[in-house]
């Protein structure tokens, strides 16, 4: 595992990459993803879909230097992407934008309320394999935000460091069989050291894709 030590991944850097990128490069940040980039044969049956409008945040946290983001491990009990990583996110409910919903399930999920929460920017719409239409929102929180984990949706929320994230060469490609075809996908795996004893937290799928779609579109590649 490589992690960067460089100011460019505090958080007050990262927002204001992100502000540029919108502002200069809005066709690129708007530009859609997904699964179907890594499953190209895949594409032509993603056209034909109904796919359902969810909504994520990806909570950048201001630790100085070293932003980290905050991500979940969905409850076992979930009926679909049980115990997997996520984004606090979720189905947008009539009437609501993306960024209201977003900002809803993070309250929902782990307590994130607006006093912590600035809204920086909306990325293009990830189309995920599973059958759903992901818008995700990016925002910075203090640092002193407090977490309140609801356990009906969340087993846990943990803290990645930004520059782990956004450094290629912990991206992996990996694949599985799914409906008797082999998928490929990015997996991240990330050996979580605030725990004792640490714990391997893998980073995949859908949120791993999301991951990659803003590394490209924010420090380039």
């Amino acid at each position: 595992m490589r992690v960067i030590d460089e100011p460019q991944y505090s958080a007050a850097a990262f927002c204001k990459r992100l502000e540029e990128r919108f502002a200069r490069r809005a066709d690129v940040m708007a530009a859609i993803g997904g699964d179907d980039r890594l499953n190209p044969g895949d594409r032509e049956e993603f056209m034909d879909r109904d796919f359902k409008h969810a909504a994520v945040l990806i909570p950048v946290i201001d630790r100085g230097d070293d932003a980290h983001v905050l991500l979940t491990q969905r409850a076992e009990h979930l009926s679909s992407h049980k115990g997997q990583i996520a984004f606090p996110g979720g189905k947008i409910d009539p009437g609501e934008t993306p960024e209201e919903a977003a900002t809803r399930e993070a309250w929902e999920e782990v307590g994130l309320n607006d006093n912590a929460v600035q809204l920086i920017g909306t990325f293009g719409d990830y189309y995920s394999g599973s059958g759903y239409r992901i818008t995700p929102v990016a925002a910075k929180v203090r640092p002193d935000y407090e977490m309140v984990i609801n356990e009906d949706e969340v087993a846990s929320a943990f803290e990645v460091p930004l520059s782990f994230l956004m450094d290629r060469e912990n991206h992996r490609i990996e694949s599985l069989t799914w409906k008797e075809r082999e998928r490929h996908f990015f997996a991240m795996p990330f050996m979580d050291e605030s725990v004792n004893p640490p714990v391997e937290r893998r980073i995949w799928g859908v949120t791993a894709g999301i991951i990659r779609m803003v590394q490209e579109r924010v420090y380039g590649g």
